[in-house]
């Protein structure tokens, strides 16, 4: 076959995945790689977690579940909705998919006709522009900046919503750059009249007294999107959820029976004992999420690597490197090759993070020290001119 779909060749390499592969390669050949890229926990899982997952597997639960869940996981969830978020929504809205991803290209595909346009604060995550192209829309990225901490401009994304656009994607705390967005700000997105994809999935991992705000409950039009990877650090269980209005939900169960036909059930049973059993786990991984974030802005600074404002939520950290190299593909390789550290370009996260390296902090804290040790002697002596 000489060619494929305009579609699929317009879909760019997860830079994140090409870094953290390259570094397994180097890993398998003798290199000690310290993996500050990918977004995965050090931490097992809740211990109870683990256990349960032998126990479902034991009692025979691995086999199809109803395609939008297991009905004692939808209830959890919705609890745990009204306890986190203070918004009582009804299990039936409720949808478990394999990870967050495929519900949020099922609901870019539920909204999308070709053409339409997705708005996204920009720096952002990788896959949402993918997401959208992929179901032949367009994303449109409203700039933020490191100087404000990444709050969003309200009335820039206000000036960017035209005829097309069909929803606002937010994401807080965000990746890659770890803004909570203010809850006033949260306010003024819901009230703009476009429906808000409001991706949760990093919600609870929050410090210095910060709280974040979803738009649940504050517009009609809301579909948030949760899941077990990051709080509970259960990347590859692939288990996520969207909460979506009434009137989506035959669509997205359609959907679902077609393109994913249902979660694992015996995941499903590990992720209620997660939110009924694994709250003193979360927080124990918060607070040493919270030590590992402050030696990692105060070690990058040290460095020369600018963090203007600390992040306060998730486990990243997106540091100005444009005194060593404006092209951040080449300098994350480089580091890479020569310091052994894997870091993520900031190419990724889109032009507004280009000059820019994504650091991931759910690692040891003596991996980090180690890391930033390496990085400051090969950072030495490669300073780029400063233009007068």
């Amino acid at each position: 076959m000489g060619s494929y779909s305009a579609v699929a060749e317009s879909i760019v390499p997860f830079l994140a995945m090409e870094v953290m592969e390259r570094g397994v390669e180097m890993a398998r050949a003798g290199k000690q790689v310290i993996q500050l890229s990918v977004g995965d926990p050090d931490f097992p899982p809740p211990p109870a977690v683990v256990d349960e997952v032998a126990r479902a597997c034991r009692a025979g639960h691995t086999h199809y579940t109803d395609s939008r869940g297991v009905y004692a996981l939808r209830e959890a969830i919705a609890a745990d909705c009204l306890r986190r978020r203070g918004v009582e929504v009804s299990p039936e809205r409720v949808v478990v998919t394999s990870g967050v991803s495929p519900a949020l290209l099922m609901v870019c595909r539920l909204l999308i006709e070709p053409g339409d346009e997705i708005l996204m604060p920009a720096p952002h995550y990788p896959c949402y522009p993918n997401m959208v192209i992929a179901c032949g829309g367009r994303p449109v990225l409203v700039p933020t900046r490191a100087e404000d901490g990444y709050v969003i401009d309200v009335e820039r994304m206000r000036e960017a919503i035209t005829p097309r656009t069909r929803a606002i994607l937010l994401a807080s705390p965000a990746n890659p750059t770890g803004a909570v967005q203010p809850e006033a700000v949260v306010r003024h997105l819901a009230g703009l009249g476009v429906p808000i994809l409001s991706d949760e999935i990093y919600d609870g991992l929050l410090f210095e007294g910060v709280r974040a705000r979803s738009p649940l409950g504050l517009c009609d039009d809301c579909f948030v999107f949760d899941g077990f990877s990051k709080r509970y650090a259960m990347t590859g269980f692939r288990l996520g959820y969207v909460i979506a209005p009434e009137n989506a939900l035959r669509p997205l169960q359609s959907m679902q029976q077609n393109f994913f036909i249902s979660a694992g059930h015996f995941v499903q049973d590990a992720a209620i004992v997660a939110l009924e059993q694994g709250a003193e786990h979360v927080e124990m991984m918060r607070r040493e999420y919270d030590r590992r974030r402050q030696l990692l802005v105060a070690g990058l600074r040290k460095i020369g690597l600018a963090v203007p404002r600390a992040p306060t939520g998730a486990f990243y950290v997106l540091a100005d490197a444009r005194r060593y190299g404006s092209d951040s593909l080449a300098l994350a390789f480089d580091i890479l090759e020569r310091a052994q550290v894997a870091l993520v370009p900031g190419r990724d996260f889109g032009q507004a993070a280009e000059g820019f390296l994504r650091f991931c902090y759910a690692t040891a804290y003596e991996q980090i020290e180690e890391a930033l040790e390496r990085l400051g002697a090969a950072l030495q002596g490669t300073e780029r001119p400063v233009a007068s």
